[in-house]
């Protein structure tokens, strides 16, 4: 997108009707590694439990980035963890608006 077509930026709170186009992006971006996406229900998980974290930018009404977070308490994990752990297996469970670290 040549800059000069930009007529509108956005930043949004994600919504699950974004969700075709998100997963396109991240199966396009994510090319090297087969099936590496969020699923749906994963994503309306994410939404559900901290829906001022999940934001994207659209350009021109077209989805241009996302950023999707969640809220640990830190004391709860190691300083080595993995990204499955502080995500309590892909689940979000881990997350709580009382943590310490987004």
């Amino acid at each position: 997108m040549n800059i000069d077509n930009i007529e509108n930026i956005e930043l949004e709170f994600l919504n699950i009707k974004d969700y075709p186009e998100f997963k396109e992006a991240m199966v396009t971006s994510y090319q090297s590694i087969p099936n590496s996406y969020w699923r749906e229900h994963q994503i309306q998980a994410l939404i559900d439990k901290f829906p001022a974290g999940q934001v994207v930018i659209k350009i021109n009404g077209k989805l241009a980035g996302v950023a999707l977070s969640i809220i640990v308490d830190y004391d709860g994990f190691s300083n080595v963890h993995t990204y499955k752990e502080i995500t309590e297996n892909y689940t979000f469970n881990s997350h709580t608006d009382d943590g310490d670290v987004l």
